[in-house]
Parts: structure tokens; C-alpha cells; sequence
């Protein structure tokens, strides 16, 4: 236990450093561009790619771990991340660094999984449900941190970057250091978008336009706060408490959703959110209104990805719940990287309010929705224990919820291995890249990790039986 305990700390270390850097450098960004009078569609663009690069990176993060294992892959993929933050101190082309933010995106996946797949591994059954929730609590700090910390350099010039880079050198310190061994392999699940979509339309439109709203707030709230003429540090004030709101609402809600119909309270916030998102556009800014606003922003934004999650697994078997945890991600990858493309349109176009107006159209088009798919399904039935703590934002790899303590472990084990006929057709798609899928709505996602390790061959045996997930940004 003593052994688990150091592995852990030294995980959730790692963890806090990722995404402390993580969250500085988007918050950087959006203010770094707003000052110096950027399109505000550059702005929405860079946040996009970043979340293109989550997706992208669920697919060639797997690729590179297989190949030269764990540590060395995180270790890697740390070291570009740092190298395509520095480099924004070197080039100011925004082309550039909107192919930085790409790269960004797809490096950060790799190190997500790394952090996630080395969890579950070392979770014991007993202990699930404790790694997870500290997992998402530690993220969610390292994101509040991440904010804070533009506050020491409100002049916005290159500090904030070189501490992005030793944050991003400084976590690959702990995960290098442990003694414990690599995750067993991983091996493909099938993504099945559509079956998915017929069993939980509502949870996952709700993840879709939910997505669109989190991700244009992420992108674009710095320079909206900012065009208003908040310095850095009132910025980094704002953010934080908007973010602060959604970690403090997590839990209370999560007890609401097992008390009352989650569809109906998805609606319910669905409202709510729409008025308030309304009232923050419409009204003038004020120190300590906003604020309050904002907060309550946090609380009602933040919760639709754990409400549709729990929503969409009450709709599927035990069996399905892997692919649905990838259908999920995938989802709000994509909805995460289409909202702030919209928004900073809009901003361009209208002026700084229509992010919030972008919102509240938002949560209209979901309730219409909503009301459109309830009213074609039979009444719910409400099923506890399914709400999952989430950040708010796309933090996580396609194995985050492999940690989530109601997925079973034979279950799991079962559904993501292939059998012999499979392992055929994976064999004829790569020697004949013509050749059509039998199904054209499923997607595979490989996860095939490093078997065996060569150098400590002898704790074969120790290994514990293991949850598996695959998908996704961001």
C-alpha cells in the first residue's frame, strides 16, 4: 500500500504540473492576442486547434507509446510541448502559432494517457473510486492554478512562457523517478458512433452543444474579459472563479441527478444557463456583479459533460460502456473544437457580447432539442450512482474512464479483445488501404502498448488485472 500511495503522489504530481502549464498557456494566449489587437477569429482558431489536437492526439499518442513505452514517450511528448511554448517568444506569426497550438494539443494527449492508463493500472478494485476522484480534483486545481499564476505578470511579456516550459520540464521529473513498471498493453475497442447516438441522443447532444460552450470559454473568456479592460490579474480572477464554481458544484449536483429525472435537470440548467449567459451579455460590466455572474456561470456550465455522462451510461449495458466513454470523448472534441470557431466569429462580426450571446443560442438549440427527443422516448427511469466528476474541460485521455470505479473489469477486458477474425481484418485494412469497412458507422481506435517490458522481466506476475478504455478534444 505504502508503494501505491508513493506512485500516486508522484502521479498527481506530474498531473498538477501538466495541466498548471496547460491552463497558463491557454489563458496566456487569449490575453497575449486580445492586446495586441488580433481578429478575434484567430483567437477562437487557436483554442480549435487545440482541441483538434486532443482528438488527433487519442490517435498517434497510443502509436508512439507502443513503440518506445511509457516514460519515454511522456518524456517526449513533454519536452515538444515545452519546446512549441518557447516557441511563441521566438515567432509572432499566427500561422505558426496555430500550428503550435495543434502540436500542443496532440502532445498533451499523449501525456494524459500516459498519466491515466499508469492509474489504472495501479488502482487496485477497492481504490478506484478514490484515484479517480483525486485524479479530477488534482486537474482541477492544477487548472485554477494555472490561472492564478497570469496574475504575477500582468505586463504579458515572455516570463509567463518560461514558467509554462519549467512546469512542463519540471513534470516529467516525478513519473521518471518511480519505481513502479509500464501499464500492461492495451489493446483495440470499436467505437460505434451511431449505435450510441440511437441509445443516448439526448446525453449526447447535450455533450455536443455543452462542449461548444466550454471550449469557446476556455478560448475566448480571457480576451472577452479583457476587451472589457480588465488588467491580467482581474482576468485571471474572473476565470478562476468561474472555474472554482464548477469544482464546488460537482458533488451537489451529482447527488441532485441521483434525486431527480437528469434529463429533466439537464433542462432545467439548460434555461437557467440560457438566461444567465443573456444577462451577461446584455448587462454592463460590473466589478462584483460579474463576478457573481460568472461564478454561477461555472456552476450551471460545468456540470452538462457529468450530467450527460451519467445520463448516457443509465442508457447502455455494463458491456457498452467502454466504447461509450470514446464516443463521449470523441464528442466533445469535436463540439469543443467547432464552439469557439463560431463564437469568435460572432465576436468579430457583432462585438465582444456575443460570446455570451453565442452561449445563450446555445442552450436554446439544445432545450428545443431536448424537448424534441424526450418527447419521442418513453419516460425516464432514473438509475443512481452514474454521475461522474468531470473538469469541465477536455483534460482527459480516451482512458480516463477505465478509472471510473462502475466499469467492470472482466467486462472490459472482454469487450477490448479482439478476436482472431478481428485481428484478420485489422491485418487486410493495413496491407489494402482501399478495402471498405463492413460497417460503415464504426470507427477503431487502437491502443496497443508495450508488451513485456525487457528490463524487469521477473514482475511479470505482479501486474493487477486492469481497466481499459479508448475513444476524444479538448
Amino acid at each position: 500500500m505504502a508503494n501505491q500511495l508513493r506512485t500516486f503522489a508522484s502521479l498527481y504530481s506530474t498531473t498538477l504540473l501538466t495541466v498548471l502549464a496547460g491552463g497558463l498557456l491557454t489563458t496566456y494566449l487569449g490575453l497575449r492576442l486580445s492586446v495586441i489587437h488580433v481578429p478575434q477569429l484567430w483567437i477562437g482558431g487557436m483554442m480549435s486547434a487545440y482541441y483538434v489536437g486532443l482528438v488527433a492526439g487519442s490517435k498517434i499518442g497510443h502509436r508512439l507509446i507502443a513503440q518506445v513505452g511509457h516514460i519515454r514517450a511522456f518524456v517526449a511528448s513533454a519536452g515538444i510541448v515545452a519546446a512549441c511554448a518557447l516557441g511563441h517568444a521566438l515567432v509572432d506569426q499566427l500561422a505558426v502559432w496555430l500550428l503550435l497550438r495543434l502540436i500542443v494539443g496532440m502532445g498533451m494527449m499523449c501525456q494524459y494517457m500516459v498519466l491515466e492508463s499508469w492509474l489504472n493500472e495501479q488502482a487496485e478494485s477497492s481504490q478506484r473510486g478514490t484515484v479517480f476522484a483525486s485524479y479530477m480534483i488534482v486537474s482541477y486545481f492544477g487548472l485554477i492554478l494555472g490561472q492564478g499564476a497570469i496574475s504575477l505578470y500582468p505586463e504579458l511579456g515572455l516570463e509567463p512562457l518560461l514558467l509554462i516550459a519549467i512546469c512542463f520540464a519540471l513534470c516529467i521529473v516525478p513519473i521518471s523517478l518511480t519505481r513502479r513498471i509500464h501499464p500492461a498493453p492495451l489493446v483495440p475497442a470499436p467505437l460505434k458512433i451511431a449505435h450510441y447516438w440511437q441509445k443516448a441522443p439526448q446525453a449526447l447532444t447535450t455533450i455536443a452543444i455543452g462542449s461548444m460552450i466550454v471550449g469557446s470559454f476556455y478560448g475566448l473568456a480571457p480576451a472577452y474579459a479583457s476587451n472589457l479592460g480588465l488588467p491580467p490579474e482581474k482576468v485571471a480572477t474572473y476565470m478562476t472563479a468561474t472555474i472554482l464554481a464548477g469544482l464546488l458544484a460537482q458533488w451537489p449536483m451529482g447527488k441532485l441527478s441521483d434525486i431527480m429525472s437528469r434529463s429533466r435537470l439537464i433542462r432545467i440548467n439548460c434555461v437557467l444557463l440560457g438566461i444567465l449567459a443573456l444577462g451577461i451579455a446584455l448587462t454592463p460590466y460590473h466589478p462584483t456583479v460579474s463576478l457573481v455572474m460568472t461564478f454561477l456561470f461555472g456552476i450551471l456550465g460545468f456540470t452538462f459533460y457529468p450530467l450527460a455522462t451519467a445520463l448516457a451510461n443509465s442508457r447502455v449495458e455494463q458491456s457498452e460502456r467502454v466504447g461509450l466513454s470514446a464516443t463521449i470523448l470523441l464528442t466533445f472534441g469535436m463540439g469543443a473544437s467547432i464552439g469557439p470557431l463560431i463564437a469568435s466569429t460572432l465576436m468579430q462580426w457583432f462585438g465582444n457580447s456575443m460570446l455570451y450571446g453565442f452561449m445563450s443560442a446555445c442552450t436554446v438549440i439544445l432545450f428545443l432539442r431536448l424537448r424534441y427527443v424526450h418527447s419521442q422516448q418513453k419516460a425516464e427511469t432514473n438509475v443512481t450512482q452514474d454521475y461522474m466528476m468531470a473538469t469541465g474541460d477536455l483534460v482527459s485521455s480516451p482512458l480516463a474512464a477505465a478509472l471510473d470505479p462502475r466499469v467492470d473489469v472482466e467486462s472490459v477486458q472482454e469487450h477490448m479483445t479482439p478476436t482472431p477474425q478481428e485481428d484478420q481484418e485489422d491485418l487486410g485494412a493495413d496491407t489494402n488501404e482501399d478495402a471498405e469497412n463492413d460497417n460503415e458507422h464504426q470507427l477503431t481506435f487502437e491502443f496497443q502498448f508495450d508488451p513485456e517490458p525487457a528490463f524487469i522481466p521477473e514482475v511479470e506476475n505482479q501486474v493487477t488485472a486492469h481497466n481499459l478504455d479508448a475513444v476524444k478534444t479538448s
